[in-house]
């Protein structure tokens, strides 16, 4: 399923397979559809062309609508999308994270409100764990709770006790879901998530407790809320050795195009973010010296690609001035360009990553690279 093929220092660069697609190249970055579509009017076609070796799904948005059932009558996620390489589904945590004024949390689960109309939800372990058994997923993540940073120390301590309960159950739930002779997925992964807030020791002591069951991958989550950048990266430097060494290291949620070079130095090898496509309607884009914003009147009579670095579809057709007018006229075609650009840089990006390891010369990328690509232009 997984293997590393080489290793710098801590980054390693491995391979992985699974059920759908070839073998997936790590390090590597997901790219995130959350309703089954990439925001920006990019498709599962446009995303082989940009790079993407796995696209990640949301549990609780598919399970609102079309719903779960619906997905699973339609031949399962992949088949409903029309994407045939892997495929993540979170599980549902951190949108209950972020609905925090509208959950009860307890032993059993969440009972929570709707975003959409309200209506009351409940979703504890083994409803995560069926939901993504009929999305079909190739990557289940385990139901988990996120708590927010700073966190009180006893809740974090609770939290962290209650989510690894949560995962013995979702591993149970999982298991047996997997066996069933109409899954849609028979050889659906299920990841493990590390939780701690801040809190050195919590983080380790769970994932000690975590890495004792037999998950097919482990991830750290609940940073990238809030907390200082040292601070996230500290808490990787602490869970790291103490994280199985043969199995894929997911970090959730991160991040910009410097907290991905620093993950893979930390030991890292997946990640996602919906910051390149969420940057990119607002016009924000990503580029070898840093980030631009392509609102600027600077731009306006500019006859340049976005990126004179870049090959990606836009790059190699559309100036400046074009994509800035499209913004400017408000035309459709500009999120759809700019979402197209900024994935095909984070998909590039860890391309290269991979490519300085191959080449034992990732200290000199990261060195380049690290503190360059967070200036803006």
């Amino acid at each position: 399923m997984f293997k590393v093929i080489k290793k710098e220092g801590r980054a390693r660069r491995g391979e992985f397979c699974c059920a759908h697609g070839g073998t997936v190249q790590t390090p590597v970055f997901m790219n995130v559809g959350t309703q089954a579509a990439i925001k920006g009017g990019v498709d599962a076609f446009d995303l082989h062309d940009l790079g993407c070796q796995i696209e990640l799904s949301n549990t609780y948005h598919l399970h609102l609508r079309p719903g779960d059932d619906v997905v699973r009558q339609m031949g399962g996620l992949h088949r409903f999308m029309n994407w045939d390489g892997p495929i993540l589904t979170d599980s549902g945590g951190f949108q209950v994270f972020s609905l925090a004024s509208l959950r009860k949390i307890t032993e059993e689960g969440v009972t929570f409100a709707s975003h959409l109309d309200g209506h009351r939800i409940f979703m504890g372990p083994e409803e995560s764990m069926r939901i993504q058994s009929n999305l079909g997923s190739d990557i289940a993540m385990a139901f988990d709770e996120c708590v927010e940073n700073p966190a009180q120390y006893d809740y974090a301590k609770a939290s962290c006790e209650r989510t690894l309960r949560w995962l013995q159950r979702c591993k149970a739930e999982h298991d047996r879901l997997n066996a069933l002779p109409d899954a849609v997925n028979p050889h659906q992964m299920l990841f493990g998530i590390n939780q701690g807030a801040t809190y050195e020791d919590l983080r380790i002591w769970h994932m000690q407790q975590i890495a004792k069951i037999d998950c097919d991958g482990f991830a750290i989550g609940g940073l990238a809320v809030g907390e200082p950048t040292e601070v996230m990266y500290r808490i990787i430097e602490a869970v790291e050795p103490h994280m199985p060494a043969h199995k894929p290291r997911y970090l959730m949620g991160v991040g910009t195009p410097s907290n991905i070079i620093e993950g893979v130095a930390r030991g890292v090898d997946f990640f996602d973010c919906v910051m390149p496509a969420r940057n990119a309607r607002h016009g924000k884009l990503f580029t070898w010296q840093g980030a631009m914003n392509i609102k600027n009147a600077k731009y306006k009579l500019d006859d340049r690609p976005i990126d004179p670095e870049c090959d990606c579809p836009v790059c190699r057709r559309f100036s400046r001035a074009y994509v800035r007018h499209l913004f400017a006229a408000e035309e459709i075609l500009a999120l759809r360009l700019a979402v197209m650009h900024n994935l095909y840089f984070y998909n590039k990006l860890a391309q290269r990553i991979r490519d300085s390891l191959d080449a034992g010369c990732f200290e000199d990328f990261r060195r380049e690279y690290s503190e360059k690509l967070s200036r803006r232009i």
